[in-house]
């Protein structure tokens, strides 16, 4: 969000190489320091690019702009670009990334996923209300061509195929939220948010005879209902129950998909309907399954249930705001301690269904600079990203951070690349704890424990079966502290600092039973300690990504110990048909079951039983948004409407499980006692549904009647209106 504002392809030769000497490399430094670990296994190209699997990943966040410019003569003229100033355009472009994916900066640094900025058409002048250019990409103009002063189609498909051949994905992001700004006072916008398909003019928002738009003035972010049909800041806010926006989205998305595309970071989900997005998303998933997370902005460490919920219910993952500002407030400003720090790790551990898959980080776009909230204290930093590399979750890293980039808001944390510089300290931490992510499955699948724990100290232990890693962090960088009692799961040996002193973290000894003899980390000072088991007889799901879909999608199911030679995955007690095997990953179409929650099971051919990972959610078919509306339907006090129907996406009848509460207060859509909520359900089929009304206690009173029925379309959107039936 702006506070103003795969294709399988095979390594090359030079990667195969790259590959090899990594495996001889580590196995040396294994061997070297004398620890009981597993060498690294070299990854192969269908484990790298086109799965929706990114647990293994480390991201590198990069505001595309502001990165590097490779070919100037793309660079845009005329008063949106002045490299002085930063809310103009300053020239980065694909082509730049291209030449450092070339010259190894992001594979020197372990990263093994590039998010970049938006890549559609944007506007090309100056927002009248904020004088800036839209050099963030997040003033879309047309969804259906590139950014020409980023690049061409070829510049964009070019620094895929190069990322692939090295292993490393690409993300896009994307805001299907608004377009661009068209309302502020009495002002005049040039482009008044319009709209484009293919260079097709669709509609602006002033002339809007298409009804594309939302026209309810600037949210207040009073309410969700008003953060969703509000606009924000004046951007031209997308009407999602247009059918027309609809499939507009739907295809756009799919163009970008077939560049190679392996990620989707979607803009602003707290503004957009749920029932809409979930709608979207499982046409993604049946389009090509990749990994899609969301923003949804919390400036805080505590629950917000409809965030929640939506990270929950929605199919996609969240970028995880309450670890990031945990970590901000304990090693950042210091207005919190290692506990409080560590009671977030564990609330949001309990709070998200799918923990793994929250996409963490430290700093980013729409926040201060790590280094600018920590007084430019550059150990701070090193020690963040100890703790962001090594815990749940998959690590996002933010351009020009690992070089101690500054900047307080925007667009001050949005400035040029300071430098490529391999051997800041910054860089050299990521370096070696990235890779762990690929060799130590403890980091990405593993449980979080803590071991010991004071206002300074944090040491936790990740464990995935037999894998296990230890991390420890004194964020104080005046005293040391003797660390005494301290018991693992790491098997009895000697254990040298993964990073090998770059923080001044030192040997461990564990002894019988787990214990750690006595040692003393200084201050300021990390450390890292690993066991990788050497093999896996008995197989373990880690993750399945996506956790949603529909039958014959396609899934990926990453663990260990799934052994060479394919055995069966089971939804419940249905057969699912293999579509390709590893020892560490599984791909499977989803199987013809009813529609709802299942657990997900792998046995070996040698008749081994995995885990049980429960929550698999399958929808009733391919789906459409209806918006179901519901007039004079008056309530007490305390009471709110919902919704509840015979499908599983309505809930089967169970008032439990009912969809709501049901907003009322949108002027052009419904106000009290109208109630209304868009929902994604199955396309062209027959519902029955009522709704109902429900206290603060729970207590449920049904509408009298028959059952309201709706066909829904076989694409697009629909609207079903009913009265409330006394």
């Amino acid at each position: 969000m702006m506070n103003l504002q795969l294709n399988r392809r095979n390594h090359s030769l030079v990667q195969k190489l790259t590959s090899l000497l990594f495996v001889l490399i580590f196995a040396f430094g294994v061997i070297f320091n004398n620890i009981p670990v597993q060498a690294a296994t070299t990854t192969t190209d269908a484990e790298v690019t086109n799965t929706a699997s990114f647990s293994t990943d480390v991201i590198y966040q990069i505001v595309t702009d502001r990165f590097f410019d490779g070919n100037t003569s793309n660079n845009p003229t005329g008063s949106i670009f002045d490299k002085s100033n930063l809310q103009k355009y300053h020239g980065g472009d694909w082509a730049g990334i291209t030449q450092k994916l070339n010259e190894g900066y992001f594979s020197g640094m372990g990263v093994t996923a590039l998010w970049i900025s938006s890549p559609v058409e944007n506007i090309t002048t100056i927002d009248p209300s904020n004088n800036c250019a839209s050099y963030h990409g997040y003033w879309a103009k047309d969804f259906f061509k590139t950014n020409s002063y980023f690049g061409s189609v070829n510049d964009f498909q070019t620094m895929i195929s190069t990322a692939h051949a090295l292993g490393i994905k690409i993300v896009i992001d994307f805001a299907p939220n608004h377009t661009s700004t068209a309302e502020y006072g009495n002002m005049t916008f040039p482009e008044d948010g319009a709209l484009y398909k293919n260079g097709t003019y669709l509609g602006g928002f002033k002339n809007d005879s298409q009804g594309l738009f939302n026209h309810e003035s600037w949210t207040d972010f009073s309410t969700l209902e008003n953060s969703i049909y509000h606009s924000m800041y004046g951007l031209a806010d997308l009407n999602h129950q247009n059918a027309t926006v609809d499939t507009y989205m739907k295809e756009a998305i799919q163009k970008w998909l077939d560049y190679g595309v392996d990620g989707i970071r979607v803009d602003a989900v707290k503004h957009m309907s749920a029932g809409w997005q979930k709608n979207w998303l499982s046409s993604i998933y049946s389009y090509k399954p990749v990994f899609v997370f969301g923003e949804w902005f919390n400036g805080g460490v505590a629950a917000d249930t409809d965030m929640t919920k939506f990270a929950n219910d929605s199919g996609m993952s969240l970028l995880d705001f309450r670890f990031a500002n945990a970590v901000r407030n304990a090693l950042g400003s210091g207005t919190a301690t290692m506990k409080d720090l560590y009671n977030v790790v564990t609330a949001t551990g309990s709070d998200y269904e799918e923990v793994n898959d929250q996409v963490t980080f430290i700093d980013n776009h729409d926040m201060s600079r790590f280094m600018t909230l920590a007084s430019n204290n550059q150990r701070a930093v090193d020690n963040a990203y100890v703790i962001l590399l090594t815990s749940r979750g998959v690590p996002t890293i933010y351009y020009g951070s690992e070089q101690y980039a500054t900047g307080s808001t925007d667009p001050n944390n949005r400035g040029d690349m300071p430098s490529f510089n391999t051997n800041s300290t910054a860089y050299k931490v990521i370096s070696k704890l990235a890779p762990l992510r690929k060799t130590n499955p403890a980091l990405a699948y593993g449980t979080t424990t803590e071991r010991w724990l004071n206002n300074d100290v944090m040491i936790y232990e990740r464990q995935f079966g037999s894998n296990v890693v230890v991390t420890a962090v004194n964020r104080n960088q005046s005293s040391s502290y003797s660390v005494s009692g301290l018991y693992t799961n790491l098997p009895q040996g000697t254990y040298t600092d993964v990073m090998q002193g770059t923080l001044g973290g030192g040997n461990i000894t564990v002894t019988t039973g787990g214990a750690v003899n006595t040692f003393t980390l200084g201050a300021g000072q990390s450390a890292v300690w690993q066991y990788t088991a050497s093999s896996s007889t008995t197989p373990l799901i880690g993750n399945v990504d996506p956790m949603m879909g529909v039958a014959g999608n396609t899934v990926t199911i990453t663990g260990r110990g799934f052994g060479n030679t394919q055995g069966s995955v089971s939804f419940g007690t249905n057969t699912a048909q293999v579509v390709s095997w590893t020892d560490s990953s599984i791909k499977v179409s989803i199987p013809s079951v009813s529609a709802g929650k299942y657990a997900i099971k792998v046995t070996t051919s040698t008749g081994s039983a995995s885990n049980s990972y429960s929550g698999f959610e399958v929808l009733s078919g391919k789906q459409v948004s209806v918006r179901f509306k519901v007039n004079n339907a008056t309530t007490n006090y305390g009471s709110n409407v919902y919704l509840v129907g015979n499908i599983f996406e309505l809930g089967n009848w169970d008032a439990s499980k009912a969809i709501g509460p049901l907003f009322n207060n949108t002027s052009t859509i419904g106000v009290y006692p109208t109630w209304f909520f868009d929902v994604s359900v199955p396309a062209g089929t027959a519902i029955q549904y009522k709704f109902i009304k429900k206290d603060a206690s729970g207590n449920v009173v049904w509408e009298s009647g028959s059952n309201h029925t709706v066909t829904t379309p076989n694409t697009g959107t629909a609207e079903a209106t009913a009265n409330w039936q006394n």
